[in-house]
């Protein structure tokens, strides 16, 4: 009977790396559930796990037999029924037969899918699987309060913990090699001396004999005298506190809440948000949030306000532009900071404001940020906003500038994919 035997070694995160193993086998069935999910939940339950089913064949492991061919003899224990050359007839079936017709039955079990929870971490990563970031530059902070400890060396003080053992037993070594090296090699000429008389000795001879051993001896006690290891030959690892740069990103939410937005016009922009802040926490450790609103006047506000309050009034978009640039002054030096922007509207803005806009935008905005989108909500025709960003798109920022038209909920998603699909900048 052969034997399969698994000599792999197991990582010492066993179970995580079986568990990744099983997500790679099983890609096809998991994304599937999680783009089922994406259609079922709202964007604003995106952060958390999700329930993946699949179906029990699909599971079943991969078996060794024995193949057809050959004589195999079988030892089977009797029975009062049967005798050599008997047919065995088919066993009766278990409760209805799959048509919608007959009995139900307490007996007979069936095959159930077999079903797992993925994380939310798990669940973002096949969310987001195919998307990259545009334009995407972490930079690197010197007040960083994370560390990490890295090799530097070694030291000649340090805890028990630390010893190293191979480089203390070569200092050691070549210490005594270093300490001993003239004994030995006067001990060798005297042996080889030694070696050079013939019996029967002269008297000199003799003299001379018993002096070499005499040299000898002296010189293999002072050879020995040399200790195996010393305090000065313990060597010690050497670790040092490096700081850990983490990324870090700031997101500016610009929304239009005058009189023209209405209800459900704020809560399509607000899925967007919402997306785009949970694709941006995959990528930076630490991620501000700043909330512009606008109507004919701008104003930074807390998550609540941006969505809730409502307002009346006319629309200068302008007003949020500046207001997000001089914040970007104040608090958020981009040679420190990764920014990004998102701007959602219905198109409207006060009559000669968009050239305005524009200004800023290429001006003062674009010059300082990763990447700046722009989404018009609603089922009218665009208007001159939509027009004058258009110009934008297709100027010298446009790796970090883009504009799409949303309709309704059902569009957000499949938009947000056009916008950072991997590949496009």
């Amino acid at each position: 009977m052969p034997y399969i035997i698994d000599r792999r070694l197991n990582s010492k995160n066993k179970n995580t790396v079986n568990r990744q193993r099983f997500l790679r086998r099983y890609r096809k069935q998991i994304k599937k559930a999680v783009s089922e999910a994406i259609g079922k939940r709202s964007i604003t339950d995106m952060d958390r796990g999700e329930d993946v089913s699949i179906p029990r064949e699909d599971v079943n492991e991969p078996v060794f037999g024995h193949g057809p061919g050959g004589r195999r003899d079988f030892v089977l224990t009797g029975n009062k029924e049967f005798v050599t050359g008997d047919r065995i007839q088919r066993p009766p079936p278990q409760g209805g037969g799959g048509a919608g017709e007959g009995e139900a039955s307490d007996s007979g079990e069936g095959d159930d899918d077999f079903v797992f929870q993925i994380s939310q971490e798990e669940f973002l990563e096949f969310m987001f699987e195919d998307l990259a970031l545009p334009n995407m530059v972490k930079r690197q902070l010197a007040d960083s309060s994370e560390f990490k400890l890295a090799r530097a060396g070694f030291s000649e003080v340090g805890s028990p913990s630390q010893l190293n053992v191979v480089r203390s037993l070569r200092s050691a070594h070549a210490r005594k090699i270093a300490l001993g090296g003239k004994k030995r090699r006067r001990r060798k000429e005297l042996r080889l001396e030694l070696e050079g008389f013939v019996e029967p000795l002269t008297e000199a001879e003799e003299s001379r004999k018993k002096v070499i051993l005499d040299e000898i001896d002296v010189l293999s006690r002072k050879i020995n005298a040399i200790p195996y290891i010393d305090e000065f030959d313990l060597k010690y690892n050497l670790t040092v506190k490096l700081p850990q740069p983490s990324p870090k990103a700031v997101m500016f939410c610009l929304m239009d809440v005058s009189g023209s937005m209405t209800e459900e016009i704020k809560d399509t922009a607000k899925r967007f948000f919402f997306l785009l802040y949970l694709f941006l926490k995959r990528n930076y450790e630490k991620i501000e949030l700043v909330f512009i609103r606008h109507h004919n006047t701008a104003s930074e506000v807390n998550e609540h306000d941006f969505f809730y309050s409502r307002e009346t009034g006319g629309t200068v978009v302008s007003s949020a532009l500046t207001l997000m640039d001089e914040i970007i002054q104040e608090r958020y030096s981009p040679s420190q900071w990764n920014i990004y922007a998102a701007q959602a509207s219905d198109g409207d803005n006060w009559q000669g404001d968009t050239e305005k806009c524009v200004e800023l935008l290429t001006e003062k905005v674009l010059p300082c940020v990763q990447h700046y989108s722009y989404i018009e909500i609603g089922k009218r025709p665009p208007q001159e906003l939509w027009y004058s960003y258009k110009e934008i798109q297709g100027g010298i920022f446009k790796d970090r500038f883009d504009l799409k038209a949303v309709q309704d909920n059902t569009q957000i998603y499949p938009v947000f994919r056009q916008l950072f699909e991997r590949g496009v900048s």
